[in-house]
């Protein structure tokens, strides 16, 4: 049943009362409004307890109201849409929400492992390091089981992800990075000159510390006039305003990664909607006005729920109209949280002290307090807290010795550091600043500058002007005319500060960082033990690991090493912050990347041709080829593809073959690049001819092979296989751009610009005569074994007519303009039609390059070299070549090597497997008698009885030997007969018929 708002303040907040949300957490039903956020609704509830911390299992409370919360991670949703880790101080509240607590069992009141607070003097820093080192047999069966079950918080989706996820890019000439009040002025400006501005913030709603604090800009409230920038900001046809979009990461070239949670505040995102979206932002320059991060002081029981930053309370308040307590207190060190405490009170909250480690505060902030009634007590500090959610505190000041004070909320404020993260994205790193007591950023990536909290500028009116000078000094760079902009008057405010870390006296464990558990202690204990590096400190005690990175826990561990050290915290230095800024989901970085679309099928131009031809379809690579076209009445694949080969072998049968990549080179240097990439030559190439080629990797192993044909003398066009025909083009424009710069030779991936079909058989010469026109010439003499010509076909269309074979028989490829493809399937049947002309595939092609012993996937495995497969006398003992070095190592012109050979079994009767090793006869079965194994295995229809190829230790001087195969996956074992790779037509006097 839900229950009453308790905490929600009669009036103000920029919620809208008249929208009634309920939600559901921990399978409770509350209620809430449209702009709360989760945390919001929860403390407007009255619930206080959220969570467990994650070593000790101590209770938490929400801690903060932005992306920094360390306490409050809860799991959103269920099922397949479950999402651990969320921090519910962004979760956006939405009717229907349903949120899980974490970290705890059998429930968030009643942990089992809450007991680990009493073993805690014993699982300081580095315990697991100490502890987990003996008896060494203990770690399989005890540590890690243990280690493995208690490690993670959350748990992980159950089932496929229901939802989209989408990837997009986007250009801009200025983007602002933070919709505070920094952000609003440098968009405003920017966006007046006419520059194409973005602006992106990770809220739902614009105008950051504006909509928390209690301001004056221009005679409006600081909330208003950021709804009135906004509503400018979205007239601006040029200004494109990006609310709920978290910019994570800066990249080279002013490439900005950006999350935007797209359907992240609604129960099911709509249809065709993304849940998230993944932008690639392409900006000329760059402002980052992403604010700063309040900072606790670390106390004894400063993790009890009840304690909470400053700014946060003050955004509770006024924000969402939502007291965090009944009984608030202030331990603070600056101004500025004096200034939020008094704001709140005045709009409902009840502050009864304040306290402050400071001896002198204005007295024009003394005196506002004292006229509200609230205690005062400064040069004192908070020594101890009590209950398990927050009672009482005892303060501990200066000539007035001790008192407790009961109170329920404990705002706290250390002072704020400066959200530098995105600045350090190119190794930069940020520069302490005495003066504000934080850091600042250093050296900023190439083009990106900073504005208002986020550079260390804290008071309003500097915000605001740092904010549109910035913004309209990165349109001006660009070109663009800057209109005089006024920017707004504000009221002065004070930023005094005085640095304070940890009351070193408090009794009780003094948390740094809240969710990984790190006490004051254990930096001490890093001290001792001579973890004092920044980087050492983070890994041995664990400090800032967690999902908040380090933001509200990272300076003050660093202060309190620095006060042990006896060094200052800029000599102390600092860890640096590397993308992302804020988790981004595995989804948003797949995009439509998954299941079937992880890669995504492509067709060839014959698909539905192919399809109306009964075709059965396989995944060959990316693409779906057609494997078989059965016919009524075969019983199974194996008798439709003996009938295929049989029909290629006596008459002519027509395949696909748009699927080979196919790369366009031209330029003066393409015959001496060829030579450089492959073993064989290729400048001496004669125009209208093709040469089979074999190119290496740099470690002497065969990348791949195919043929290339000069069309012209600065012309060629390579075909590669399948398979590698990304992995080829990459490694020629390697090639090209790092290591041969200078050579004038252009590329072009052209394979889907061209069908590409291939005829085979003893009449493939007579149906080709029948769809060339007029002119075209054919003949034996005119287009000879590896020639290649370009003409038209079939009444006009562009054609390139390739001699090649792959089967064995006489066979040619015509490749035509992929729209076309379709259409001169059909030209070739009907051509084709009176010899009985049958379409194959995959399976029949495969079954004639073994019967011919060609190479393929199967052999090119990235494990053989051009000896291995039989083609060591391709390679040209004149010139260079990528690989030819590594090639030559011993191990690899070892004649034991495996190399390649055909098989035939003994017992003509058996069926080979492929995968089968082969052992010597009488050898027993062990890796130390292995010879080899049978890499691709068919039927011949031509002879009647299986067949294959495979790498036999030895190789081709074995041909007449015998050896085992041995199949222990099918429990299969039987003689074999060694011989020439070659079984169809040794001497290839078919296919230069």
């Amino acid at each position: 049943m839900s229950r009453a708002q308790r905490n929600r303040l009669d009036a103000g907040g920029l919620i809208d009362r008249s929208q009634v949300l309920d939600f559901f957490f921990d399978g409770r039903r509350y209620r809430g409004h449209a702009g709360d956020t989760l945390a919001s609704a929860l403390l407007a509830n009255g619930v206080r307890l959220v969570g467990r911390s994650f070593k000790y299992h101590r209770p938490r409370g929400i801690f903060s109201a932005g992306a920094e919360e360390p306490n409050a991670l809860v799991e959103l949703r269920d099922g397949g849409r479950r999402e651990p880790n969320t921090r519910a101080t962004v979760a956006e509240l939405y009717d229907g929400l349903e949120a899980t607590s974490q970290n705890r069992w059998p429930s968030l009141g009643l942990d089992v492992l809450s007991v680990n607070r009493l073993v805690s003097p014993f699982l300081g820093a580095g315990f697991y390091y100490k502890t987990f080192m003996w008896p060494a047999k203990a770690w399989e069966k005890l540590y890690e089981p243990f280690i493995r079950r208690a490690a993670g918080l959350g748990r992980a989706a159950e089932g496929n992800d229901p939802d989209h996820y989408e990837k997009a890019t986007t250009f801009c000439d200025v983007l602002v990075i933070g919709a505070g009040p920094a952000g609003l002025m440098a968009a405003l400006a920017a966006g007046r000159t006419g520059a194409r501005v973005i602006l992106a913030d990770e809220d739902f709603l614009p105008g950051g510390r504006l909509n928390a604090e209690v301001h004056e800009i221009g005679g409006q409230p600081g909330a208003a006039y950021a709804a009135h920038v906004a509503a400018e900001l979205a007239s601006l046809p040029n200004v494109r305003v990006m609310p709920r979009t978290t910019v994570f990461g800066v990249y080279d070239g002013g490439t900005y990664g950006a999350l935007e949670k797209v359907g992240d505040h609604l129960r099911v995102p709509a249809p065709f909607q993304p849940r998230h979206r993944f932008w690639r932002i392409v900006a000329r320059r760059a402002v980052l006005a992403a604010g700063a991060t309040e900072r606790p002081i670390v106390f004894g029981g400063n993790d009890r729920p009840g304690v909470m930053l400053a700014g946060a309370v003050g955004t509770y308040v006024q924000r969402f109209a939502v007291r965090p307590g009944r009984h608030v207190a202030l331990f603070a060190n600056n101004d500025a949280a004096w200034r939020g405490m008094l704001a709140a009170q005045a709009a409902g909250a009840n502050v009864e002290a304040i306290v402050d480690v400071r001896g002198d505060v204005a007295s024009v902030l003394t005196e506002a307090a004292k006229a509200k009634g609230i205690r005062i007590f400064t040069g004192a500090r908070v020594i101890a807290t009590h209950g398990k959610k927050l009672r009482t505190i005892d303060v501990a000041a200066s000539g007035r010795g001790r008192e407790t004070l009961y109170i329920d909320t404990l705002a706290v404020s250390g002072g704020w550091s400066p959200a530098v993260h995105l600045t350090c994205h190119h190794g930069g790193k940020p520069v302490w600043n005495e003066a504000v007591a934080a850091f600042v950023p250093g050296s900023t990536p190439p083009g990106l500058a900073v504005a208002g909290a986020a550079n260390g500028s804290f008071a309003l009116g500097a915000i605001l002007k740092e904010g549109a000078q910035q913004g309209a000094e990165a349109a001006e760079a660009l070109g663009f005319p800057v209109p005089p902009l006024d920017v707004p008057h504000t009221s002065e405010e004070s930023t005094a500060l005085k640095p304070f870390w940890h009351v070193a006296d408090s009794k009780g464990a003094a948390f740094v960082d809240l969710q990984n558990d790190v006490t004051a202690k254990d930096v001490g204990i890093a001290h001792r033990e001579g973890f004092r590096s920044v980087e050492h400190l983070k890994r041995y005690t664990t400090l800032g690991m967690a999902t908040d990175q380090g933001r509200t826990s990272n300076v003050t561990g660093l202060a309190i090493m620095a006060e042990l050290t006896g060094a200052s915290i800029a000599e102390t230095g600092t860890t640096i912050f590397r993308p992302p800024y804020t988790p981004v989901s595995l989804g948003a970085l797949a995009g439509h990347h998954r299941g079937k679309d992880f890669r995504p099928v492509r067709l060839t131009p014959t698909h539905e041709w192919a399809a109306r031809q009964g075709a059965v379809f396989v995944e060959t690579g990316p693409w779906l080829r057609a494997q078989y076209f059965p016919r009524k009445g075969e019983k199974d694949w194996l008798e439709t593809v003996t009938r295929e080969v049989k029909a290629v072998r006596s008459s002519v049968g027509l395949i696909d073959v748009s699927t080979f990549g196919k790369i366009d080179l031209q330029g003066p240097d393409v015959g001496a690049f060829l030579d450089r990439v492959y073993i064989n030559t290729f400048s001496t190439l004669a125009v209208g001819k093709a040469r089979y080629g074999v190119m290496l990797r740099e470690d002497g192993m065969v990348m791949d092979d195919g043929t290339t044909a000069r069309l012209a003398p600065e012309h060629y066009v390579m075909t590669t296989t399948t398979a590698n025909a990304a992995k080829v083009f990459q490694h020629l424009e390697f090639c090209l751009q790092v290591l041969w710069p200078e050579l004038d030779v252009s590329l072009a991936s052209v394979s889907e610009h061209w069908a590409q079909i291939a005829i085979a058989g003893p009449v493939a010469r007579t149906v080709l005569s029948r769809v060339v026109d007029k002119g075209v010439d054919v003949s034996d003499a005119a287009l000879p074994f590896m020639g290649a010509i370009e003409g038209t076909v079939m009444g006009g269309v562009k054609a390139r007519l390739f001699r090649l074979s792959f089967s064995g028989e006489l066979g040619y490829e015509i490749a035509v303009p992929a729209r076309q493809g379709a259409k001169l399937a059909q030209a070739l049947m009907q051509a084709g039609h009176e010899y009985g002309i049958t379409p194959y595939g995959t399976e029949a092609l495969g079954v004639m390059r073994i019967e011919k012993g060609h190479v393929s996937g199967n052999e090119l495995s990235g494990q053989t070299t051009a000896g291995d497969l039989g083609l060591g006398r391709m390679a040209s003992a004149k010139k260079d070549y990528i690989g030819r070095v590594m090639a030559g190592r011993p191990g690899l012109v070892d004649p034991d090597r495996p190399s390649l050979v055909g098989f035939r079994p003994a017992d003509r009767t058996k069926r080979l497997r492929a995968g089968a090793h082969f052992l010597g006869l009488g050898a027993p079965a062990d890796t130390a008698h292995d010879e080899g194994y049978m890499t691709s295995v068919a039927y011949s229809p031509q002879l009647g009885h299986w067949i294959g190829l495979g790498l036999l230790k030895g190789g081709a001087k074995r041909i007449g030997d015998r050896v085992r195969a041995y199949d222990p996956v099918r429990g299969e074992e039987f003689e074999l007969e060694v011989c020439a790779p070659a079984f169809i037509d040794p001497q290839g006097e078919r296919l230069r018929g």
